[in-house]
């Protein structure tokens, strides 16, 4: 393959995976990989003197999609280029000298004043087009709002929370699962927030480390051609600006030395150094690149890997038929925590690290956090995709969607199938029944006590022998029932998301309930026509209703099921204000007992909940706005606005 067509293909695959990643919530790769083909295609791109228009190396950014206004730059915000290579660096530099700084981990942010006062603050947004931020900048625990300067100024840099403060911030929360995982989400969330009040609880700092130069500032402010002087000026003003050091091309090693022996005394995110030429007007000279400015360069710290053996692929089984791999493999260090495990995601990125037990493989973090295979030193590609399911036995297959090969289960009676229908039907948006955990309930169909759904209505005829279970007893015995009990009568929307129809989630099933009046019988018998012309229905989805009622066995369990239940009237509100608008909620909650009792409201309004942000998702609801979450960074990477329960109650 030539140059050329390598690059094509290189563009291809790694749109495909940008997209796959940031508008479909899927991984076909990671982070490790990715990062090696773009080096790769950036390397090609240099070479051949030849890039695409829909190449990622010229793309800055995504589109800000967010209530706070937003406003374009008076001149483009530039990423920088990157490298990895000390001696890169210290040959970028040359025989001139420059500045090295910290280049810190949070959210980049321009700070305009005129007349002395801080007049404007506008987020970076895609770089062309940011979010202004200017009363939360205010509350900024760091930044003169009054500088003595009164001529017009704009200074760029970087607002982070601090590690003590992150640490506070984590210890008032009780749920481990809530609790932030990184500083630089939770100051991304702190800064973008429509309350300024949450703001200023989070001690959000500011870092200045460039300016802005407009004609006024140019003709006035020379800096004597020095950027240290920049630094200078800016310290004079009030402003705290990154550390840094001057540095040759001689003395550039020892300075990196000493910036990485800070890191793990710092009290601020960082995620590498910024080297910039100190000579202004030469680093005007050498323009930019449609990406990158040329006066300045960016050194990225190396992932810390760690190496170490694959012992074992974990095959996971899920409701849905997928078999998930996970690598299961010799402890080792990474990031100050013990991790023996790290999901390998389907069975294409099996196949591209040429995996086998016994392996020598490399992990490491990615984004710190999620532990995941960067290189398969040894490459035996001997590891055998299983063809039988760990479950149940049944014959797997390999499917290929959209370029992403799976490994599933097609059984529809495999137990690990059955145990999250089973799981389905109890949990609380469904039947609602107590104390029967996914491990009881594995237990009792393990024994033979329940083998359909409606067995559950019939546990009272195994008494004596769950009362003598290990780990049960009569009070045991005794509420489970009392729960099975109370759930015998029941909301048709919540039986008929327990069903566990393909796609019909707890939103969905209210949908059907209301369009066909909660008539169980009317729903059962309407056609894919009809069924896909309710909104949020479709084509796709109102099949898998069709199919799931053509089928006799489901036919007679819903009779069966009949016989022991009660529906209850679900109704809809009039005011359908949220219709059309999609929902994601997470974290705790002040107004409502519970999530689920926020999600009843916002579905009798006419709005959708669904379990996670996609580009589609229209808010996600959390009061800790600045949570490192999944779904925080997701609904970050996507530009959904992220509000907290007062927002949503002040929603028109």
């Amino acid at each position: 393959m030539n140059k050329i067509d390598r690059i094509k293909e290189l563009v291809e695959t790694l749109n495909e995976a940008a997209k796959a990643y940031y508008q479909e919530d899927s991984e076909i790769m990671s982070n490790f990989t990715y990062d090696s083909l773009y080096d790769e295609l950036c390397q090609l791109e240099k070479e051949t003197g030849t890039v695409l228009s829909n190449s990622p190396t010229v793309k800055v950014g995504y589109e800000i999609l967010s209530e706070l206004p937003r406003e374009a730059h008076p001149a483009p915000m530039l990423s920088l280029d990157k490298t990895k290579d000390r001696d890169a660096l210290r040959d970028w530099l040359g025989d001139y000298d420059g500045i090295l700084s910290w280049k810190m981990d949070g959210l980049t942010v321009v700070l305009t004043y005129d007349e002395g006062i801080l007049k404007k603050a506008v987020t970076r947004g895609n770089g062309e087009v940011g979010e202004v931020i200017t009363g939360n900048a205010r509350v900024f625990k760091n930044i003169p709002t009054v500088i003595s300067y009164k001529g017009p100024l704009s200074i760029r840099g970087e607002a982070v929370i601090k590690y003590s403060d992150f640490d506070k911030i984590n210890q008032e929360i009780e749920d481990a699962d809530a609790k932030y995982k990184n500083p630089r989400n939770l100051c991304s969330g702190s800064v973008r927030q429509l309350n300024n009040e949450i703001t200023a609880k989070r001690n959000v700092h500011f870092f200045a480390f460039s300016m802005v130069e407009t004609e006024d500032s140019v003709l006035e402010l020379s800096f004597n051609n020095s950027f240290e002087k920049k630094y200078d000026f800016l310290k004079a003003l009030g402003f705290n600006v990154v550390e840094y050091r001057r540095v040759s091309k001689d003395n550039i090693h020892e300075n990196m030395d000493y910036f990485a022996s800070r890191i793990k005394e710092n009290d601020f995110p960082s995620d590498g150094l910024v080297l910039t030429y100190d000579d202004i007007n030469y680093g005007k000279s050498l323009g930019r690149t449609a990406k990158f400015p040329r006066n300045a360069i960016a050194f990225k710290w190396a992932d810390e890997e760690a190496e170490t053996i694959l012992r074992e692929i974990e095959w996971s089984p899920s409701r849905t038929g997928l078999i998930n791999p996970v690598a299961i493999f010799d402890s080792v260090q990474l990031e100050g925590t013990s991790v023996s495990r790290a999901s390998v995601h389907n069975i294409s990125i099996v196949r591209s690290l040429e995996l086998g037990i016994g392996d020598t493989i490399k992990v490491y973090k990615a984004n710190m956090i999620i532990p995941q295979i960067s290189e398969n030193l040894t490459r035996s590609a001997s590891l055998i995709i299983p063809d039988t399911c760990p479950s149940c036995g049944g014959k797997t297959i390999i499917k290929n969607e959209s370029g992403t090969e799976t490994l599933n289960c097609e059984n529809p009676e495999c137990p690990a199938k059955n145990i999250k229908l089973f799981s389905l039907f109890v949990s609380r948006n469904a039947m609602n029944i107590e104390g029967l955990s996914e491990a009881t309930l594995e237990k009792f169909i393990d024994l033979g006590y329940i083998r359909t759904l409606d067995d559950i209505y019939h546990l009272d005829k195994h008494q004596d022998e769950i009362v003598n279970l290990p780990g049960f007893g009569e009070k045991s015995y005794n509420n489970i029932i009392q729960s099975v009990d109370k759930s015998r009568e029941c909301t048709l929307p919540g039986f008929i998301y327990g069903l566990g129809i393909s796609n019909i989630g707890s939103a969905n099933a209210k949908l059907l309930c209301k369009y066909y009046k909660n008539d169980l019988d009317a729903i059962i018998k309407a056609d894919a026509a009809e069924l896909s012309e309710i909104e949020h229905i479709g084509d796709v989805i109102a099949g898998f209703i069709t199919d799931y009622f053509k089928k006799e066995e489901n036919l007679l369990l819903i009779e069966r099921l009949r016989k022991e239940l009660t529906f209850k009237a679900y109704e809809m509100s009039d005011n359908q204000d949220l219709e059309g608008k999609i929902f994601v909620i997470t974290g705790s909650l002040n107004h409502f007992s519970n999530r689920d009792e926020l999600k009843d409201l916002i579905e009798k309004r006419g709005g959708k909940v669904t379990g996670s942000v996609t580009k589609n998702t229209t808010y996600l609801i959390n009061n800790d706005i600045n949570s490192n979450s999944s779904k925080n960074k997701k609904a970050k990477s996507l530009n959904v606005p992220i509000i907290s329960e007062e927002d949503f109650l002040n929603l028109q």
